[in-house]
């Protein structure tokens, strides 16, 4: 009777389930806590000798291409600003950091002057976080200063244009309509008459609102110009991230404290460690493990709270799917576990000294589901365990600020690795191909089924995943049609070498 009652209380107490779904990792999950589903392969993990240490660190040769000179990519300002441009932004950070991106592009298209984008508040993770609160601001004004205008605020003749205003009713100079990956074209025939009668367009919504193929080449350059040199983060994100940065290089002594916000790296401290570092951004949030319809090791009580959650959060949008666990794991449609991407990580060769950083924002399932991770890698550190609280004050519940330290920390690393493709995936992925740093992309459709194979022994499986990945390891691939140019910035923002 008691375990019957367990299973039901997400369908008698709904209203106390969906407040726990966006309060912590599921209460269901911990309380039948998963078991390692792999546990042959692991045993053998924890007993795994170093293999080819000294490749596995070593950074990638010249591919062929490097950064553009800036003198191909300059730029002067219209004579005359057509009017003003508005934009509003919403989704998670590195959404919004593509928007910005797109924004500067299409006011240069239109001739306009860009007021500083709005960023919406995530409706997950109800962050209210300004551009003002994540970029530099004077940074990103100042780099694109020759490129286009920009303003922090309307003048006061345009007081009247805010969020408020349009969503209040139907606006003649909001501009609703325009389609996924539009053309330059259709800006210059659409927006550009709303311009010139009303001397201001606000753009909503706007995110994948621009093409990108078939765009001028200036236009092209231009929004890698704001990506990789005009969007950096404010001072103290900059500064926090380099703090963490150092702890992760270089072990503190015992007499200093790990969590000395700051504190300056000396000689002595540099010898005491290897100087190198795996950021693993293990995206494996509530959301992920719903929206996949997979078996995550949780038992019924887990099914049932993934399925409760997808019922509140997209009210029958998302089902569950057609096929069974089985066929999409071999198909290499569910998300890595944090058992599984340590398990890749091993089997690629680092071992229980490798220095790793976990960025994340929150893990479903807790400790309890990270725990087969550390076991693999007690040296694993996170934000809350190199900063101290009074270090972490300034972004503490701040999702788009802790993202941003998260982000910075990946750019800084030996090696970056995600657990599964997304959003930040692509960003870090992208940036880290345009200054050519190591990024380990895993092979989904190879490790579904080497999962699926229970008589697999841990050779045959190390084996497969370090050839499944030797091109795999921040090899430049050309962006094809339709793909963004943010995450391949080869050819369209990179000259040969």
């Amino acid at each position: 009777m008691a375990g019957a009652f367990v299973l039901l209380l997400p369908f008698l107490f709904p209203s106390l389930f969906t407040s726990l779904s966006h309060a912590s990792p599921s209460m269901l999950s911990e309380w039948n806590a998963p078991k390692p589903r792999h546990s042959r392969l692991l045993k053998s993990a924890l007993q795994r000798q170093t293999l080819n240490e000294q490749q596995l660190w070593m950074p990638l040769a010249s591919q062929g291409w490097k950064t553009c000179a800036e003198s191909d990519t300059t730029s002067t300002l219209p004579e005359k600003s057509q009017g003003y441009i508005q934009v509003f932004l919403d989704g998670g950070l590195n959404q919004q950091r593509m928007g910005i991106c797109d924004a500067v592009a299409v006011a240069k298209i239109l001739n306009a002057t860009l007021v500083i984008p709005h960023l919406e508040v995530n409706p997950v993770w109800q962050d209210s976080s300004t551009f003002m609160d994540i970029f530099d601001v004077d940074h990103f004004i100042n780099v694109l200063k020759d490129d286009i205008s920009i303003v922090k605020e309307l003048p006061d003749d345009f007081y009247w244009s805010t969020r408020e205003y349009y969503a209040t009713a139907i606006r003649a100079n909001r501009v609703k309509t325009a389609p996924i990956h539009a053309s330059a074209n259709w800006y210059m025939e659409n927006v550009s008459p709303i311009l010139q009668s009303y001397g201001i367009a606000a753009i909503a919504p706007f995110s994948h609102r621009l093409a990108f193929d078939n765009m001028p080449k200036d236009i092209q350059r231009l929004r890698c110009k704001v990506n990789f040199q005009a969007l950096v983060f404010v001072p103290h994100i900059r500064a926090l991230g380099d703090a963490l940065v150092s702890r992760l290089k270089y072990l503190p002594s015992e007499s200093e404290s790990s969590t000395n916000y700051l504190k300056d790296v000396t000689d002595s401290r540099i010898q005491q460690g290897n100087g190198k570092f795996v950021v693993l951004h293990l995206r494996f949030d509530k959301d992920m493990a719903a929206h996949s319809a997979c078996d995550f090791g949780g038992g019924k009580a887990e099914k049932l709270a993934l399925a409760k959650y997808r019922q509140v959060i997209w009210q029958g949008r998302v089902l569950n799917s057609q096929f069974t666990d089985e066929e999409l794991r071999s198909q290499g449609r569910c998300p890595l576990t944090p058992e599984e991407i340590g398990l890749l990580l091993a089997a690629l060769g680092f071992d229980n000294s490798t220095r790793l950083y976990l960025a994340s924002h929150k893990v479903y399932g807790g400790e309890a589901r990270i725990s087969t991770l550390r076991s693999l890698f007690p040296l694993m550190e996170d934000k809350k365990s190199l900063a101290s609280s009074e270090e972490r004050a300034r972004i503490k519940g701040k999702a788009s600020l802790l993202a941003a330290l998260d982000y910075y920390v990946g750019m800084h690393s030996d090696i970056f690795i995600s657990a599964s493709p997304g959003n930040m995936h692509n960003a870090v992925e992208g940036h880290r191909t345009y200054l050519n740093l190591k990024t380990v992309r895993p092979n989904m459709a190879l490790l579904g089924p080497l999962f699926l194979n229970k008589s697999l022994t841990w050779p045959e499986f190390q084996e497969a995943v370090v050839e499944g990945h030797e091109n795999r390891q921040g090899q430049l691939r050309l962006r094809k049609p339709e793909q963004s140019i943010y995450t391949y910035p080869v050819p369209d923002c990179m000259c040969n070498a």
